[in-house]
């Protein structure tokens, strides 16, 4: 007898399928169903779906398919079916003549699914940086155990609150700009300073990533560590270099003003045991020391702190002019011949007297670089909205070696140098907030960049 067309494809189908009627009577049972399903279509056909499954009855499936037949449109969803251990993707599609039912065996790929899922589970619950995730509006949606630990509270705690109680109320603001960075698509690393449950506050170190379902941002993804230990360890490395420098600093100014105040007590007791005047070279000797004490606690008092700052507007290139102005006369007597290029340039904010003594130190030392002669390039411009000053010389050049100590207190390779006035020169530009830079080739010449 030849099998019916329809019947014939129906069997081809590679799905699971069968077919009620509206009585939920099975109408049809393929090959795939009576393999997926486990029972023999002779045990189905014509029998009610529901006596023949009555574990079925009240489940997903059974509101699925009634709610199919009561609104007469498709269900897609997916099912466990715990007689067979299987996993389903379920098609069901109704009609007049009651609902016909494809189904999906999913179940390998469910096991592979879940893997997955216990892995990434099992790196949330075990990871030792804290985790958690925020809807759009900010409030937590899950929290992993590292993160209750991090600021005292339980995840019940965290799921019913958002996290701006957690930050110290002037981080709010940055961490807001964070947060909103991520929504909108890019993931950001970020320090901030949070509360713990208990009050004290914790160094956070954070990244902020989006998370994206469907092509769709709809939350924020995050890590949290606690770097508070990093900090401190950080702080006291800081004091302890600053306690350093203070200390290499006054042995080195109690060295250098010792040797001058060694040959002023010196020469006073001679003097107190000449008869008559004293000798006029004695008097000079004297006189010199007690500049250069003068010079040093000069330069020491211009990097003291605090200082009281009145920054005005000021002329740059004004200023440049009248160093070259000043320094003419003795770049003439080194045969040093100055190139100057001084472009117009707006005001800015500044401190007169000392950016005029930080130029000057860096024109004269370009000079005195130069003993016999050469030129000396000067250019002071605007550029990208900030003054670029680049002062060249001819001279021997700076060794790598020294180039690294340029600016040490005391450190000098002038005989009568105090070795005060590079660091003074880099003071006075950090605290006009600008940059100082110094590049050297040996027998070459130097350059000195300063951007304001």
């Amino acid at each position: 007898m030849q099998v019916p067309l329809t019947k014939e494809i129906l069997d081809r189908i590679s799905d699971a399928f069968f077919a009620v009627d509206n009585e939920w009577n099975v109408t049809y049972f393929n090959k795939e169903a009576i393999r997926v399903l486990g029972r023999q279509k002779e045990e189905v056909l014509g029998e009610n779906l529901w006596e023949k499954f009555p574990e079925a009855v009240n489940q997903e499936v059974y509101i699925q398919y009634h709610k199919a037949v009561r609104e007469q449109e498709a269900v897609f969803f997916e099912m466990y079916w715990p007689p067979r251990d299987m996993w389903y993707n379920v098609r069901a599609y109704p009609s007049s003549n009651g609902l016909t039912v494809f189904f999906q065996d999913i179940t390998l790929q469910k096991e592979l699914a879940n893997k997955q899922e216990d892995h990434y589970l099992s790196l949330f619950q075990n990871n030792p940086e804290a985790v958690f995730s925020f809807d759009l509006n900010g409030n937590y949606l899950s929290v992993n155990p590292a993160m209750e630990k991090l600021l005292g509270y339980t995840e019940e705690e965290y799921i019913k609150m958002d996290w701006i109680p957690l930050v110290i109320e002037k981080e709010i603001a940055t961490v807001i700009y964070h947060f909103q960075k991520a929504i909108n698509g890019e993931t950001t690393h970020y320090e901030t300073i949070a509360l713990h449950k208990d009050g004290h506050r914790i160094n956070v170190k954070v990244t902020n990533m989006p998370i994206t379902v469907g092509g769709k941002i709809v939350g924020v993804y995050g890590t949290a560590r606690d770097v508070t230990k990093e900090r401190e360890t950080e702080k006291r490395l800081v004091d302890s270099e600053k306690l350093t420098a203070v200390g290499q600093l006054a042995a080195s100014i109690a060295h250098e003003i010792r040797n001058p105040l060694t040959s002023i007590k010196g020469f006073l007791q001679l003097m107190k045991q000449m008869k008559g005047e004293a000798k006029e070279e004695y008097l000079n000797i004297l006189s010199d020391e007690v500049s250069r004490i003068e010079l040093i606690t000069g330069e020491l008092l211009v990097l003291a702190k605090p200082q009281a700052y009145d920054f005005q507007l000021i002329n740059v290139g004004k200023i440049m002019e009248d160093v070259v102005t000043l320094l003419s006369s003795q770049a003439l007597m080194s045969g040093v011949d100055i190139h100057s290029n001084i472009e117009a340039l707006p005001e800015m904010k500044g401190i007169e007297s000392q950016l005029k003594q930080a130029l000057i130190n860096v024109v004269k030392n370009a000079i005195e670089a130069m003993p016999n002669g050469g030129n000396l390039y000067i250019t002071v411009r605007n550029k990208g909205g900030a003054i670029v000053i680049v002062v060249k010389d001819e001279g021997v050049g700076i060794p790598k070696e020294i180039l690294n100590k340029i600016g040490s207190p005391f450190y000098t390779t002038k005989e009568k140098g105090t070795g005060l006035g590079m660091m003074t020169t880099a003071k006075i530009i950090q605290t006009h907030q600008g940059g100082f830079e110094i590049t050297s080739i040996p027998n070459q010449g130097t350059k000195v960049k300063i951007t304001l």
